[in-house]
């Protein structure tokens, strides 16, 4: 089953509507709160519930380092380990990884933890595996994500490694599922990246839309860059993304950005 939009609502690029998954359902334009280690803080599942959360963002950098994915799927999963019955999406930690200087080659990327030092090295394929350990309901693939500012090589060469990378996390998904290793109802989404570049965006939504997924994550934002060159690039991006299926504006959390946000048909 792939993921849909049921659209019942438009204005302009905006949409309203419900994404049914094998959980439940997502009421669309809707805001994920952070989650880091699965849980948000000072509050707990009654209060989320409370408040009408639909999904929970994790995040697969820290949850890997500590506990460890294998300490939370010993304890049943991120559903179980945090005692949230709703959905939970796990970024892949792509944005907390390339925050810390990482040596980054075409296979993946070697990074030292920020809590003890230790290297570790992040795959496509590892990645996968780690969000597959987790149980997310919706796992993110690894994804290059550039610096503010930076060059065109730089944009083009994030752009080609998170395509191809994209592709490599697809097929090893499935497998997963397929073995069983990941959750029967586990929904892979790509990323689209190509910083404040209009033309650029479009180009890894097509790329990234070609190797086909359940919904799609718009990464590369809140990095620094001005707002007035954000809004024409992530326009350029959802007019490529398929206009049925779950878009992700990836980590955008101020309130005038939400709104452009969904103005923009995320």
């Amino acid at each position: 089953m792939t993921l849909h939009v049921e659209v019942e609502a438009t204005d302009g690029a905006a949409r309203a509507g419900t994404i049914r998954t094998p959980r439940g359902v997502i009421e669309t334009p809707c805001f994920m709160p952070v989650g880091t280690k699965g849980a948000v803080r000072l509050l707990d599942s009654a209060d989320l519930d409370d408040l009408g959360v639909q999904v929970v963002l994790a995040n697969t950098y820290h949850l890997m380092l500590r506990p460890g994915a294998d300490v939370v799927e010993a304890l049943g999963g991120l559903h179980r380990f945090s005692g949230w019955d709703g959905h939970v999406l796990t970024d892949s930690g792509g944005f907390q990884v390339f925050s810390l200087d990482p040596k980054v080659d075409d296979d993946g990327v070697t990074f030292r933890s920020t809590y003890d030092g230790d290297t570790h090295r992040l795959t496509p394929e590892g990645a996968v595996e780690v969000q597959a350990a987790l149980g997310a309901d919706i796992p993110m693939v690894l994804a290059v994500c550039p610096p503010w500012p930076a060059d065109e090589r730089q944009l083009h060469t994030a752009v080609r490694r998170t395509t191809a990378w994209a592709a490599r996390a697809r097929v090893a998904h499935a497998a997963a599922v397929e073995d069983g290793r990941a959750p029967a109802g586990q929904r892979l989404f790509g990323i689209v990246q190509g910083g404040v570049d209009p033309e650029l965006r479009a180009e890894s939504a097509a790329a990234t839309v070609a190797v086909g997924f359940d919904g799609y994550g718009i990464g590369g934002f809140s990095v620094g860059e001005p707002r007035e060159l954000t809004l024409p690039a992530l326009a350029a991006t959802t007019a490529a993304l398929p206009a049925d299926q779950p878009r992700y504006l990836m980590g955008v959390g101020d309130p005038l950005g939400l709104v452009e946000g969904i103005a923009a048909g995320v």
